[in-house]
């Protein structure tokens, strides 16, 4: 593999942007297109990487920027849990362009542009192998996500987009505080350095590198939205637009990605007997909060918006748990739950816009489930019922289709057979029997299998309310490309449920590369390059 592919899902949204806002608003079908072709490029070209690490076994692709040594200059990293969140990333953009293009996109300007940085903020993060690099990319996201968030205005928007501002540039500052500390004892910030170092810190030194750690921890675990700290999270994803609230289901996950990568890197078993799993503890019984929150919270919602967003907190709960237990093979199974329930989020999320909207671009509330809110009589021309006669009535076939839909939606959050959703969840929690007699890890699965009971009674209390409750409903008008981004999300599920093996291979080697960091360390830093404390 030519380590120079590893750039370019960075290069290209940027570029993609650039062009983007030179064009203009005004030329709103090259603006379109420039998008349609970055997206396609960008599943490329992650397809390209996700090949090539798989070809090359365990090996690490490292692409040094300026051709400094690692310690110093920037370093990119590709390897299987890299580029499998940056082929995810691309597949998600591309999969929500049909939809945004539709409607979404009008209510406001420079759409297109933010999406390019925002995935252009999160492959970069994804692939950085700096801790201030990092920091970086992880600025370039959250103020792309500051622009989609509250893109479409309107005063509900405004509001939680505020909220969401100032709790992400507290995130922000701590994050760089936390970076501060690390450099501070150790006297660099690349993670495959900081992996060999951190065993050899002095003990006069080591609380100091742990409250850096344990700050910047908090950074991610905001993102994350761990209980008390996700507050912020249902709200301001039932506020934002669909398309963009899908989007935001997958930028939870950089948290938990962060967390798996340095909790295994830079405090896994070689970490030294101070240090090995630091963390860990706090970040299980953390996920069992969160996800004990996240049902609460769902067995109350009012609003089918913020249905949606308590499964993200639930869901992030749950991958905050696993991350905790340190074990190979509940991380294989924790990795699947990642991709299947973020793609079930992000279609529940596109779902529930279609149920809400009028067809009123300057409209940005969601669909309340107690009491019901009746639509304009003017969209009556699609409603759930059409009579022929006194004897028969008809489904029309788009709201046959969101019903559908949501059934699918209800079968993949809750892991219930036979969906994909099922299969990530037996995988995740099936070794958790295996690790002994740890409460942590009977609690966590516990609440996993309450989680699954409690969101079918949700779900099901909102479909019927929605679907059956009231025949004389009105419903929106359904386009075909809003529904395309729907079926495109629940076919990758469905395929994932017929496609196990060679998927369920990659990650379980996946699984394996992170929880044995030597050869990505030693692919970051040849002997040549040894670090010095």
């Amino acid at each position: 593999m030519s380590n120079h592919l590893i750039i370019a899902p960075i290069i290209t949204p940027l570029l993609v942007a650039a062009l983007q806002l030179l064009v203009g608003e005004r030329r709103r079908r090259t603006v379109v297109m420039l998008s349609i072709a970055s997206c396609i490029a960008l599943v490329l070209l992650a397809a390209a990487l996700l090949q090539s690490v798989s070809d090359e076994g365990a090996l690490t692709a490292v692409y040094r920027i300026g051709d400094w040594p690692a310690r110093f200059g920037i370093v990119l990293v590709a390897d299987r849990l890299s580029v499998l969140m940056v082929l995810f990333t691309s597949v998600l953009g591309l999969a929500l362009l049909p939809y945004a293009l539709s409607r979404w996109q009008h209510r406001g300007g420079h759409f297109q542009s933010l999406l390019q940085f925002l995935l252009m903020g999160l492959n970069g993060g994804f692939l950085t192998g700096d801790l201030f690099n990092l920091f970086v990319f992880f600025e370039v996201l959250l103020a792309a996500s500051y622009g989609l968030v509250l893109h479409g205005s309107g005063a509900r928007r405004v509001s939680a987009g505020l909220h969401y501002i100032a709790v992400n540039l507290t995130a922000s500052m701590l994050f760089l505080i936390g970076v501060s500390l690390i450099f501070g004892v150790t006297g660099t910030l690349n993670m495959a350095a900081l992996a060999e170092l951190i065993p050899t810190v002095p003990e006069r030194t080591r609380a100091l590198l742990h409250a850096g750690a344990a700050i910047l921890g908090v950074a991610f675990l905001i993102k994350t939205a761990m209980w008390p700290l996700g507050f912020w999270l249902p709200r301001t994803y039932a506020a934002a637009s669909p398309a963009v609230a899908a989007m935001f289901a997958l930028m939870t996950k950089v948290g938990i990605y962060v967390l798996l990568r340095l909790s295994l890197l830079l405090f896994g078993d070689g970490a030294g007997p101070a240090s090995t799993h630091f963390g860990s503890d706090w970040m299980l019984w953390g996920g069992v909060a969160t996800v004990a929150a996240g049902i609460v919270g769902m067995l109350g919602a009012r609003d089918l918006a913020k249905l949606a967003g308590y499964n993200v907190v639930i869901s992030s709960g749950t991958l905050l748990g696993a991350v905790g237990l340190h074990q190979r093979a509940v991380t294989t199974g924790a990795l699947a739950y990642l991709v299947i329930s973020t793609l079930a989020i992000a279609a529940f999320f596109l779902v529930a816009g279609l149920l809400a909207s009028d067809d009123d671009d300057n409209t940005d509330d969601s669909l309340s489930l107690e009491p019901y809110e009746q639509l304009d009589e003017a969209s009556a021309g699609e409603g759930l019922y059409a009579q022929e006669d006194e004897s028969r009535v008809v489904i029309s076939a788009p709201i046959a289709l969101l019903g559908g839909s949501f059934f699918a939606c209800t079968l993949l959050l809750a892991g219930l057979p036979p969906l994909s959703g099922f299969l990530a969840k037996f995988a995740m929690l099936a070794p958790m029997l295996e690790t002994g007699p740890r409460v942590g890890a009977m609690v966590l699965f516990t609440l996993i299998i309450v989680a699954g009971f409690c969101t079918v009674i949700a779900m099901c209390r909102a479909g019927i309310q929605i679907f059956w409750a009231d025949p004389d409903r009105l419903f929106p008008k359904v386009r075909v490309s809003e529904t395309a981004s729907i079926l495109l999300l629940l076919g990758l599920c469905l395929l994932l449920t017929v496609v196990v093996e060679a998927p369920l291979r990659y990650l379980r080697d996946t699984a394996r590369q992170i929880h044995t960091p030597a050869a990505y360390i030693h692919e970051v830093l040849p002997p040549t390059q040894e670090p010095s404390p």
